[in-house]
């Protein structure tokens, strides 16, 4: 690749890099997949970024779908960076700075879209009862709640979300989440 900025690059330009340090498990693949197949104009808004000799330092995963997908060609951002800001930007691309704000995706999204746009969302049982019906009217007394998950990859943010909610709907709350086998 002799030139640096946005390109088009044959796919098989590209080197999917060997230090990336993010995966991607199977069933997150055939989302993204299939987010790709339907929707190739999100790889425009978002190119993969590579070095001149074509190794990803961004979209490797994206790189593995559109490979997948039977795509042959996709946009690119080729940057010309020294090996320490390519490690450091390997890092920071994949860091997931912001949160969500459950609340918000609860009432103003489709929960079966967010999960099919590759989003895990998790949602209380139906027969499970509400954190207001646990308490009832004294909100001293104590509740317990058990949510189970079907996987336990994102089990961690999961507890930390919980947490945050009791914490905007009960500030002062005394409460504690914990993990364990079932």
């Amino acid at each position: 690749m002799n030139s640096t900025g946005l390109t088009r690059v044959k796919l098989s330009q590209l080197k999917s890099n060997p230090n990336n340090p993010r995966i991607i498990k199977d069933d997150k693949f055939r989302k993204l997949v299939t987010s790709i197949t339907e929707f190739p104009e999100m790889l425009e808004a978002r190119p993969i970024v590579c070095d001149p000799d074509g190794v990803v330092l961004g979209g490797n995963m994206r790189l593995k779908a559109c490979r997948e997908a039977g795509l042959k060609e996709v946009p690119a951002y080729v940057v010309t960076w020294e090996e320490a800001k390519q490690r450091e930007f390997i890092i920071k691309d994949n860091v997931g700075y912001g949160e969500w704000d459950w609340d918000i995706l609860a009432n103003e999204w489709d929960a079966a879209k967010l999960e099919e746009w590759g989003l895990d969302v998790w949602q209380l049982p139906e027969d499970e009862p509400t954190l207001d019906e646990l308490l009832g009217e004294d909100k001293n007394k104590p509740a317990t709640m058990k949510i189970t998950f079907k996987d336990v990859e994102h089990l961690q943010d999961a507890e930390n979300e919980i947490q945050e909610l009791i914490d905007r709907k009960y500030p002062g709350a005394f409460y504690s989440v914990s993990a364990g086998e079932i």
